[in-house]
């Protein structure tokens, strides 16, 4: 039988220096690589992964939690509590899943801090923006109850004739409560960007007329 061939630790010692000096080499060229943009590595590495538009997202959430509430809220305690206290009692829940579950979840879909503000009412990140969006929320409850109340208004009077009163009713249900909440709500926001964008304006032409003075 052959002998075997008896390893060399001179070569061997030398090859795992230039193992080791090579890892140095890169890790150093690594280093000194130009630096690639968040958006230009989302483009690589989001292909195979389904695109969902950002306002898509948003206006999901903004329904379904609104419609959320209705179900646990104005369903589960409409047995117990009725008139001023229930709706005082649901605004307080769409005020408290606004401030820590909604505007968190917009927050939480931000490339960048602040993208989403524009679609909150209450953009403010402290402990007592929770009593706005609770006031926000009252405002806003009035709007949808009022909404169905015309509605049921206009369906009672076609109901002299071709049915009853109570076959006209519409009820309170958490799928078109969540779409008339959520309407009010672009609503609301897009009367403040409104607002926002006419002061901006305003202010711009001022400081350009002050620095022509």
């Amino acid at each position: 039988m052959a002998e075997k061939k008896k390893k060399d630790p001179g070569r061997s010692a030398a090859g795992y220096y230039d193992l080791k000096t090579d890892a140095v080499d890169r890790l150093v060229d690594a280093k000194n690589a130009p630096e690639v943009s968040e958006a230009e590595i989302k483009k690589y590495t989001s292909k195979k992964k389904l695109h969902i538009p950002m306002w898509l997202k948003i206006v999901f959430v903004k329904f379904w939690f609104a419609g959320a509430v209705c179900y646990f809220f104005l369903w589960g305690l409409g047995i117990y509590l009725h008139g001023i206290d229930l709706m005082v009692v649901l605004a307080i829940g769409l005020g408290v899943v606004t401030d820590v579950l909604v505007n968190r979840s917009l927050r939480h879909f931000e490339r960048e801090p602040g993208e989403n503000d524009k679609w909150m009412m209450v953009t403010v990140r402290k402990f007592w923006s929770i009593f706005l969006n609770v006031l926000y929320a009252g405002v806003l409850l009035y709007c949808v109850f009022r909404t169905y109340y015309a509605i049921n208004v206009m369906m009672g009077v076609n109901a002299d004739v071709s049915g009853t009163q109570e076959e006209a009713m519409l009820g309170v249900e958490p799928i078109l409560f969540g779409l008339f909440y959520l309407g009010f709500d672009m609503l609301f926001i897009i009367i403040k960007r409104t607002f926002k964008s006419i002061f901006r304006d305003a202010a711009a032409k001022a400081s350009g007329n002050r620095i022509k003075k």
